[in-house]
């Protein structure tokens, strides 16, 4: 009993981890796997989960041990580990969150029938929002808040699990023809749902970033393994409540022959509206809840992440610079990340695809060496060797580093041929 108090005190960022992680890839990706495939997509879901776990462990095991945050391992490898990381980072920052926004105001918008102000203007007063509550409540008000946020999405989405089992696949789903997973189409579906699934490899380093904040917030310093303990609820969450996804796609969806849009919110409010069609208009207000919490959660909990990991990407290149180490260089990067992404939905809206198509493309191709980035920071000499990762764990990474890397070569074939 104390050591499970104790553990959920600790609890902080594996459940940032996993309400980040729990976004698109699990809204949109995991629910039209099941829609389009049935259950057998619950494969590449469980193998994508258990071969990237690694990455993101390495994170946590290396900011536990060393009190240093994964970015100054990359300086410690040597400045060109960093440049790339850098790199991968700077292209996050004008992508991501402008996407994140986007399809959370759409889903805003969507779901709960506000078209007034159009997706830019919703998409700011979210800007505003969580800015405001970034910079007033800092690291522990975003810790505390998520926990109820997370707590209110696995009860909607356990609620919405049961009911659609206990309702059944739709009729006819038995003799319905499953599309080819196998052909051009099927294959590059499998390559974003495995590449995005949990989330993108580089959020290792935002992982490292929140644990930094939770070790400056506590009194003692956890051990090692307490805190990997915490990491792997938050995990194991991630990956469950991807399941849960499935499995409302799979029984509501799979069979019906229905065509999904590509667009999130768009997408949200298909899979919104045939869910009411087949249990009914009373079960709107779960589906709705967890669709919206799922997008608003990942939205603050990016926001914090690609701030923090910037400012301790700054501070490393350019250590003379004493502004990135200022009280207050986390406020401005919050207001500065708001801004730029804001301006990006505003003057590129017309180029969204292409600037998220641009963002996958290096998320998906540099994964691999960011993987093996992070295996060779917690196997250096900055980690005593009793808490470096043992042998069956080095396994499972070069397993994962393999495997991303066939994808990611695939991917590039795909786009090219």
């Amino acid at each position: 009993m104390t050591q499970l108090k104790t553990l959920l005190k600790a609890l902080g960022p594996g459940l940032l981890f996993a309400s980040m992680a729990i976004g698109t890839s699990h809204l949109v990706l995991s629910t039209k796997a099941g829609a389009q495939y049935g259950w057998i997509m619950v494969i590449p879901i469980i193998l994508a989960n258990l071969l990237k776990y690694p990455f993101f462990e390495f994170g946590v095991r290396y900011t536990t041990v060393t009190e240093k945050s994964l970015v100054e391992g990359y300086l410690n490898l040597g400045k060109t580990y960093l440049w790339i990381y850098a790199f991968v980072t700077l292209i996050s920052t004008f992508t991501i969150l402008a996407a994140l926004y986007v399809v959370t105001a759409g889903l805003f918008m969507n779901l709960f029938q506000i078209s007034s102000m159009g997706a830019g203007g919703v998409a700011l007063c979210l800007f505003v929002f969580i800015s405001l509550l970034l910079i007033i409540g800092k690291y522990r008000f975003l810790e505390n808040s998520l926990k109820a946020v997370i707590a209110i999405l696995f009860v909607a989405l356990l609620v919405t699990t049961i009911l659609v089992i206990q309702k059944g696949p739709v009729p006819d789903a038995d003799s319905y023809q499953r599309p080819e997973i196998f052909n051009k189409v099927g294959i590059f579906f499998l390559i974003q749902l495995v590449g995005w699934m949990p989330t993108a490899v580089e959020a290792s380093g935002w992982v490292s970033m929140w644990n930094m904040e939770n070790l400056k917030s506590m009194k003692k310093k956890p051990t090692l393994k307490l805190a990997l303990q915490e990491f792997n609820v938050g995990y194991f969450l991630t990956a469950l409540l991807a399941v849960f996804f499935l499995i409302i796609g799979w029984m509501t969806l799979y069979g019906t022959g229905t065509e999904l849009s590509g667009r999130a919110a768009v997408f949200a409010d298909q899979l919104v509206t045939l869910f009411t069609v087949h249990i009914g208009d009373w079960a709107y207000l779960f589906i709705a809840v967890a669709a919206f919490a799922t997008m608003f959660s990942t939205c603050m909990t990016a926001h914090d992440a690609v701030s923090r990991v910037s400012i301790d990407v700054l501070a490393k290149l350019y250590p003379e610079q004493g502004a990135f180490k200022s009280k207050n260089a986390f406020a401005i990067t919050v207001i500065i990340m708001a801004v730029i992404n804001w301006l990006v939905i505003t003057v590129f809206s017309a180029n969204m695809t292409n600037l998220v198509s641009l963002a996958t493309f290096v998320s998906f191709v540099l994964a691999p060496l960011l993987g093996w980035m992070n295996l060779k920071t917690v196997m250096s000499k900055d980690i005593p060797e009793i808490h470096q990762p043992k042998i069956g764990l080095q396994i499972l990474t070069w397993c994962g580093m393999v495997f991303l890397s066939l994808f990611a070569l695939y991917y590039c074939w795909m786009i090219w041929s």
